[in-house]
């Protein structure tokens, strides 16, 4: 009875970490299928042709190309984030051109054009200028909020680090703007820019290793467990 005592303990924890590694491979698994579903929804809308923006949209429309009309307003350029990329001059600091499009039937909509290379020193971006009514190709992306690490925006610089058209809007001088921004796809041309996205965002799937992993610690934890009870029960 001593013995069964002495081996129950760490049987059942064994047991409960078992338990626990197998449902979070399970888990995973799960979480494979599903972003297997939202890739396959991406690629769809990758090859599908941009349709028109419903009018009065006030939501994005998720893994959809969609085209929108209106003017640029070049003079209310401003810049998004700050990354750096390879240019044909070496690696540049960047960052996104954003710039208001304004619509006959609806509130101005902000476009982001793309990358483009920071000047020195640093000033608002001046992208040709533009009356001409233009159709831009794209997806819509939902607000990003700031968080505790997000940079404090430089209205003064008109350069902004959480892609949020409202208050970006308000340091513009925009009464009203679309609750969310249109993301440009086009072709990247060396040397040209605003240099725009070429592809939908494409979520990393990394779940099969990560089940992967769970199963491969679950399978471990078994093979010391079964060699420690094999010496325990000889000793």
């Amino acid at each position: 009875m001593s013995r069964i005592r002495r081996l129950a303990g760490p049987t059942a924890l064994s047991l409960v970490m078992f338990v626990t590694l197998i449902a979070l491979g399970n888990w995973q698994i799960r979480r494979l299928a599903w972003k297997e579903r939202i890739l396959a929804q991406i690629a769809a809308g990758e090859a599908a042709p941009a349709h028109p923006l419903p009018p009065g949209m006030t939501q994005p429309v998720a893994f959809e190309k969609i085209a929108v009309r209106g003017r640029l307003r070049p003079d209310l350029a401003a810049w998004y984030g700050i990354d750096v990329r390879d240019t044909p001059q070496g690696r540049r600091m960047g960052a996104q051109v954003l710039e208001p499009l304004e619509r006959a039937d609806a509130a101005p909509l902000l476009v982001d054009l793309g990358w483009m290379p920071l000047p020195d020193p640093p000033a608002p971006p001046h992208p040709p200028a533009t009356a001409a009514m233009v159709e831009i190709a794209g997806y819509a992306r939902a607000p990003d909020r700031a968080g505790w690490f997000t940079p404090h925006d430089e209205a003064a610089a008109r350069h902004f680090y959480a892609l949020d058209p409202a208050p970006i809007a308000a340091a513009l001088g925009l009464p009203r703007v679309a609750p969310f921004t249109l993301v440009a796809l086009g072709p990247a041309l060396p040397g040209v820019y605003p240099a725009p996205a070429q592809h939908l965002p494409q979520p990393p799937n990394d779940h099969f290793i990560y089940a992967l992993t769970w199963y491969s610690l679950a399978g471990v934890l078994f093979v010391v467990f079964a060699l420690w009870l094999a010496k325990s029960l000889r000793g």
